[in-house]
């Protein structure tokens, strides 16, 4: 026999080998003494000594498949949240390390998959219709029975909202006085990917972080090369979005660290929560306006000695939410009679309740360097002429595809998606191919939205499901 063969022959020989010469070469004496006798008996032998060592070598595979299996990753560590966000604007109830709870590092580093894994992601907040004609749906079977055939899609859209939840904790945790907002939205994105598991337009970031301070209401990102510090009397507006294959959480909170803001912060807050209770199927979306303005304007903001009444952005607006556009096409307006009494909310919509209070004119317009850019969903097809167009094209369909993105991304190694272009995917020298996109119609420019200079503005957003039984608030948490 070959000489592997003759060691794998008796496993307890190989394991004492070095230890135990002296017995190995008194066996081989044997086996020699045993090949001498008859050919009958060395064939039945052989025979024999295949098939125990067929059982030998089986049963030394069982051996190391259960060595290796008893290698378990370390337990995760409930903790009990104890650290407070550093700026205002937020709920009593709110941690920054609020996920430790369920096992989370802080800062968080498990993906939220890996967390919950075999376990169900946490319900948002649940809420009845207010509608006497709806109060049947939460005791009607056949109601029950629609709203249980949709799990697996409240599973991806809840699966987002706690990746928004424990990213926008972290987020808590950097603002500070004296960050720059380059630096707090690079991190949060960061984060954003990580905990999400980014994977191209299966999953991952569902639009730039908004960062826009003070006037500006909306729509402001840091492009490269812009040094913008948040500081001690600002007031941010902090807005981002994660998807799960197309289902977008979008929801925003304001930062400020002056007490003197806290009346229209709360304005803000109070009305997104009067817009929320308002909401239901077959609500129409102009009393939502009318109840979410009826409250933001009962409150009022002292500033340096002037009393300024919180008005309603009136041209600003919650909206719809489909797969893969954040903006599906129903407009939920922030004031009253602020769209036709006939358009309605419907089971199964997703909406973005989000409001807008100022303590300027109640009015936004572009202004501003533009940082925000978005794919038409229903673009048009046009025939592109500059080569630099159509190769920039062909990146923001397979990197972004309709989700909205923006110019840091672009210019990013891997051009916004490490998942689809590695680290070869960053786009040079092309503000003039992105200008052709948006001149020919096929890509829309956001530039920001911006009220009256020297005033503030605030902002409070949440998504929320017309289930078939109730409405759930998918992006609620503990800190607003």
């Amino acid at each position: 026999m070959p000489p592997k063969d003759e060691e794998t022959t008796n496993g307890d020989d190989l394991i004492n080998k070095n230890n135990n010469k002296e017995n190995n070469e008194v066996e081989n004496e044997d086996e020699d003494d045993n090949n001498d006798s008859d050919d009958g008996e060395e064939e039945e032998g052989g025979g024999a000594d295949e098939a125990s060592k067929k059982k030998k070598r089986k049963k030394k595979k069982k051996k190391k498949k259960k060595g290796t299996s008893t290698a378990a990753a370390p337990p995760m560590v409930v903790q009990e949240p104890s650290q407070k966000p550093p700026h205002l604007g937020l709920k009593d109830t709110a941690f920054t390390d609020f996920a430790v709870k369920y096992g989370q590092t802080n800062p968080p580093t498990i993906p939220v998959e890996q967390l919950f894994k075999g376990k169900q992601y946490p319900k948002g907040e649940i809420q009845s219709y207010q509608l006497e004609s709806q109060t049947y749906r939460e005791t009607s079977a056949e109601v029950r029975a629609r709203d249980r055939l949709q799990e697996d899609l409240y599973g991806k859209i809840r699966w987002g909202a706690e990746v928004h939840r424990q990213v926008r904790n972290y987020a808590q945790s950097l603002c500070k006085p004296g960050i720059k907002l380059h630096d707090l939205c690079t991190q949060l994105e960061n984060k954003n990917r990580e905990l999400v598991q980014e994977h191209g337009l299966d999953r991952g970031i569902a639009f730039p972080t908004g960062c826009s301070l003070n006037h500006v209401a909306a729509h402001y990102t840091p492009n490269n090369g812009d040094d913008t510090v948040l500081s001690y009397d600002d007031v941010m507006k902090l807005d981002f979005g994660v998807q799960i294959e197309g289902r977008i959480i979008d929801s925003a909170w304001t930062v400020h660290f002056n007490p003197r803001y806290d009346p229209l912060v709360e304005a803000v807050r109070e009305a997104t929560d009067a817009g929320i209770r308002t909401s239901g199927i077959d609500v129409r979306l102009c009393d939502i306006g009318e109840a979410i303005q009826e409250v933001m304007e009962s409150y009022e903001c002292e500033l340096d000695g002037t009393t300024y009444p919180v008005k309603a952005i009136r041209n600003l607006n919650g909206h719809s939410i489909a797969p893969y556009q954040i903006h599906a096409g129903k407009s939920v307006p922030i004031v009253k009679n602020g769209c036709e009494e006939s358009i309605k909310m419907e089971e199964g919509e997703v909406y973005a309740i989000e409001t807008f209070g100022s303590t300027g004119r109640g009015y936004v317009v572009e202004d501003m360097e533009c940082s925000h850019y978005m794919k038409r969903f229903h673009a048009p097809h046009v025939p592109l002429r500059m080569q630099s167009s159509k190769k920039l094209l062909a990146h923001i369909n397979k990197t972004f595809g309709t989700l909205a993105f923006c110019r840091r991304w672009l210019e990013r190694d891997d051009g916004g998606s490490f998942t689809i272009n590695g680290n070869n995917g960053k786009q040079e020298k092309y503000m003039g191919a992105l200008k052709n996109l948006c001149d020919v119609g096929i890509i829309e420019p956001y530039p920001p939205l911006c009220d009256t200079k020297g005033c503030y503005t605030a902002q409070y957003e949440h998504t929320i499901l017309m289930r078939p039984t109730c409405k759930e608030v998918v992006s609620r948490g503990d800190d607003y």
